[in-house]
């Protein structure tokens, strides 16, 4: 009992050491040498020796040739498993409810699936004065709701008009859009601007916004939005819905320069 202490003061230094000359290899595209990797960590040769070493068996570090070396493979697959894990509603939710406190009004979370979008949560309260008819899980057509208007603007002309004859371009009430040149106008105004309306299209006495949520590849892979009713939605609640967006969007990696 008494070596202890001193083993995991041991273990702790081998680790710090380790996590030391990994981040040196970080900031290197090319390999680089143990001499430089000694100096710059403050490794004895020796002991920064035995470390890559293990770290080669391992495949976190490669030799690239004799005396240098440069991060492994392991650490890319590693990297994808957390990449996988990363989960759009878990990176979203504190987002979502701040959103909410914000403007005491029902935030959507919702994502693509075929020629429908599906709500995978939502921060809302009785506050906001508007009964949520579609609950968590629940779907409805793209061309009527302002996230699927999103995900119909990234589609290719073509693709437009095979869902439109698909759907039928079928609507709910006198708001909805049932027209092809109709639908491809408000397509254009998605493209240009950024965000998607809902003008009652869905719902009559429902106005929603949205603004897409893209993941570390640059793809759209969720829209956000806020749903209130027609008389109380808010022109400057826009920018913070986007900011939201973004927010959520750079969580999950995605680099803002990459749209450009």
């Amino acid at each position: 009992m008494k070596n202890e202490p001193s083993n995991d003061k041991t273990s702790i230094q081998v680790i710090e050491r380790l996590v030391s000359l990994l981040d040196v290899l970080s900031n290197y595209q090319d390999p680089v040498s143990l001499k430089e990797l000694a100096i710059e960590t403050g490794l004895h040769p020796s002991t920064a020796h035995r470390i890559l070493n293990d770290l080669v068996t391992t495949r976190f570090v490669d030799r690239a040739e004799p005396g240098t070396y440069r991060l492994g493979m392991r650490l890319l697959e590693l990297g994808n498993i957390v990449k996988s894990r990363l989960n759009v509603r878990e990176a979203a939710l504190e987002f979502m409810r701040s959103l909410h406190r914000q403007t005491h009004q029902t935030v959507n979370l919702s994502v693509r699936q075929g020629d429908e979008i599906v709500y995978i949560d939502r921060a809302f309260s009785e506050r906001s004065g508007m009964q949520v008819v579609r609950a968590i899980g629940g779907r409805a057509p793209l061309h009527l709701t302002s996230t699927g208007k999103l995900f119909l603007s990234l589609d290719e002309p073509k693709a437009i008009r095979a869902y439109a004859t698909r759907t039928g371009l079928a609507g709910h009430n006198k708001n909805s859009i049932t027209d092809l040149s109709k639908l491809e106008g408000e397509l254009r105004s998605v493209r240009e601007f950024g965000y998607a309306r809902d003008n009652e299209e869905l719902e009559l006495g429902v106005r929603c916004m949205a603004a897409g949520i893209h993941d570390d590849s640059g793809k759209m892979i969720a829209g956000l939005s806020i749903s209130a009713p027609a008389d109380r939605l808010q022109e400057e609640w826009l920018e913070d819905l986007r900011r939201t967006a973004a927010q959520i969007s750079a969580t999950l990696g995605y680099v803002e320069s990459q749209a450009l």
